[in-house]
């Protein structure tokens, strides 16, 4: 047995074009003279649905009138429906501003079908927007019990077919949209409700009405099949958020990129991508006093596509930075996406063990930190170990390929000039005696550039269990002990 989730958004045309998070004031939107969405101040002031646009204005003349923006609904149900791809890839766009989720795959790796409704509605509301949501095995049905949202409906979410139909029987039968051309018609001979409906003769019913009114009931109970055509999520993304008012700093600008984001983690898991830079471009003003927008670049040292943490290394960078102007505009740009990497094959990972964590940490540190102050390990192809070892910043090395084999046979941590040890009883000296436990190491370089060395490399310890790593260097017939690393 399937399962669908219906996300229903009543004020959309409002919301599309006044954001539901921006500050609270009296709105009216009209469509040819007649009024289809107000916000709740105006509803205050007697504004009605249906009502002419002078009636409005007379009732409320401090409300903002605004004509209804077709492109603007359907780039915000958009945005709503590559939101909602990181649930399931399966997402139909419906009528009345709907949206038809297939979740029945979903249920499961999301906690069942409450904690998936809960997710659907935060995801919803975060990006600024009222819903109501219903669940059913039959799509058709779960719109209809978002619908009914209101209506005194004992429940809007069902699993079993048999529940949906009792809650279905109880619903009235204008909610059906196939039927609305002949609800005189249905009044007149007393059939109210769903269940009224379903008692009337076929044969009749289809001589006195539409054949599509038919399908749409039999759609509704799970008796004829259902088809859609799936949203598909575009090649590349990005994605643009006019604010609703001017921004003065950067960190208020996290609300409208979490938008963003959400849209932009909705994308990567329809395409099974995981992004490794992504750029935030805040826009100024326009016009002749035009100003370039201020980047936000973040490298990620680990491709991810988990919204939480893509928010949290934001935030981190917005916290940085000084606006040099009013922010109107933000958009986001995923600059390089490669392919998601499967799980961990391990069946007991250590926690904190995983590369994953450790790719985390250094993302977190340089958003926070700054990108010069946080760096691994970098050696170049040298064997002289003050021109080997290199530094660089995580988003032009990757840590995981370095050869730790390797690199553990040298210290981290190497001074900046060698220190010359004295010897006491034949043996080097530094703080304590030194005792050799590992080498030597001969290197014998750097002829052809004037620099050549040869030096024997050897691990000593000292009393106090430290390591360091030293080498000797033959001056003629004297030889001379250095200090040129520690370990941790």
């Amino acid at each position: 047995m399937r399962s669908w989730i219906s996300v229903r958004l009543p004020l959309l045309p409002l919301e599309a074009i006044r954001p539901r998070w921006s500050d609270p004031g009296k709105y009216v939107i009209v469509d040819r003279e007649y009024v289809i969405a107000m916000s709740p101040q105006a509803a205050q002031d007697g504004v009605r649905i249906g009502m002419r646009r002078a009636g409005a204005q007379a009732m409320c003349p401090d409300a903002s009138l605004h004509e209804r923006d077709f492109m603007r609904e359907q780039d915000a149900l958009n945005s709503v429906a590559l939101a909602l791809l990181r649930y399931t890839p399966e997402v139909a766009c419906a009528h009345q501003d709907s949206l038809l989720l297939d979740v029945t795959a979903s249920l499961r790796a999301f906690g069942g079908r409450l904690s998936l409704c809960r997710l659907v509605r935060e995801s919803v509301r975060v990006l600024g927007f009222t819903l109501q949501v219903g669940m059913a095995p039959t799509a058709q049905g779960a719109w209809l019990l978002s619908c009914s949202e209101g209506m005194r409906a004992p429940r809007r979410r069902v699993v079993r077919m048999e529940s949906m139909r009792r809650l279905i029987d109880a619903l009235p039968c204008t909610l059906l949209p196939e039927a609305r051309p002949y609800l005189d018609w249905l009044e007149g001979i007393g059939c109210i409700s769903f269940a009224d409906m379903r008692k009337l003769p076929r044969a009749g019913l289809q001589r006195r009405c539409d054949k599509h009114m038919l399908d749409a009931l039999d759609r509704t109970y799970g008796e004829a099949p259902e088809l859609f055509d799936w949203v598909q999520a575009p090649k590349s993304f990005s994605a643009k958020l006019e604010l609703p008012d001017r921004i003065e700093h950067a960190e208020a600008a996290l609300f409208a990129a979490r938008r963003l984001l959400l849209q932009l983690t909705g994308w990567l898991v329809a395409q099974q991508l995981a992004v490794a830079r992504f750029v935030l471009l805040l826009e100024h003003e326009r016009g002749r006093t035009a100003i370039p927008p201020t980047p936000i670049d973040i490298t990620l040292a680990e491709p991810a596509w988990h919204e939480e943490h893509l928010t949290r290394l934001l935030k981190e960078r917005l916290g940085r930075i000084e606006l040099i102007a009013p922010v109107i505009a933000a958009r986001l740009e995923a600059a390089h996406v490669s392919a998601m990497r499967p799980p961990t094959g391990s069946l007991f990972p250590d926690p904190g063990g995983m590369p994953m964590d450790f790719h985390r940490l250094l993302e977190l540190l340089t958003a926070r930190l700054g990108e010069q102050n946080v760096l691994v390990p970098a050696p170049r192809a040298d064997h002289r170990p003050e021109i080997c070892n290199g530094w660089a910043p995580t988003s032009t090395s990757n840590p995981g390929d370095l050869p730790l084999d390797r690199l553990a046979e040298r210290p981290f941590w190497l001074l900046l000039q060698p220190v010359e040890l004295i010897l006491r009883d034949n043996r080097p000296f530094y703080g304590s005696p030194l005792r050799l436990i590992k080498g030597p190491e001969r290197i014998e370089c750097g002829w052809w550039d004037g620099g050549l060395i040869m030096r024997d490399y050897f691990i000593a310890q000292g009393e106090t269990a430290v390591l360091y790593w030293i080498y000797r260097e033959r001056h003629g017939e004297e030889i001379c002990w250095y200090l040129q690393g520690l370990f941790a």
